[in-house]
């Protein structure tokens, strides 16, 4: 049966920073490098037929030292897509979290963040992540692992929630609280049309 395999790319300096990144194209921190690497040796022995990042560098890097890592044969196809980019938080991007809580106040900064269709100023809700993420889901990467290919996608915390609460049917509420951690591989059996989460 094939593999699905949703990594979160490893820690940004921006993440290191506490700002709000977004769409912001910054690179991996040292520990990032390191949360990518520990992510290869885990999955060494996994064989990628396809691999999906987003078109933001830390998601694609986080990918190309998985792929460098991996003892299996080289991917046959690597594909970025914008729609699997990071949330796009808008006026806060680049905006340390802790000032933009005392700027709006800590219930309206937690509100644009965990709330599932409230965006924050001129940017996206993740139900609007959402709406751009899952199509390509189902455009690009259904059909692969169809073709029962394992296929690697490495994409950011809001476009994999989005991707995890079809996969996993969370409901709206819930899928907010879901935290994905960075570097740290999100493994999936393909199996009778569903998805079943390796523990």
């Amino acid at each position: 049966m094939p593999l699905l395999i949703l990594i979160r790319h490893g820690q940004s300096i921006w993440n290191a920073a506490n700002l709000f990144t977004g769409w912001e194209n910054v690179g991996l921190s040292e520990k990032g490098i390191l949360e990518a690497k520990n992510a290869a040796e885990e999955l060494t022995n996994i064989n990628f037929d396809s691999v999906f990042t987003s078109e933001l560098i830390r998601a694609q890097k986080t990918a190309e030292i998985i792929i460098e890592g991996n003892s299996q044969t080289k991917p046959t196809s690597i594909v970025s897509d914008l729609r699997l980019n990071e949330r796009h938080y808008g006026d806060l991007q680049g905006m340390n979290k802790d000032d933009a809580r005392k700027e709006f106040g800590e219930e309206q900064v937690h509100i644009w963040r965990r709330s599932f269709d409230i965006p924050p100023p001129n940017g996206e809700s993740l139900k609007m992540t959402a709406e751009r993420t899952l199509p390509c889901f189902d455009e690009l990467i259904m059909p692969e692992l169809k073709l029962n290919k394992n296929v690697l996608v490495s994409a950011h915390g809001n476009s994999l929630r989005s991707i995890v609460m079809k996969l996993e049917q969370i409901d709206e509420s819930s899928i907010v609280k879901l935290e994905i951690p960075t570097g740290v591989p999100r493994i999936y059996s393909f199996e009778n049309e569903g998805f079943i989460l390796q523990e």
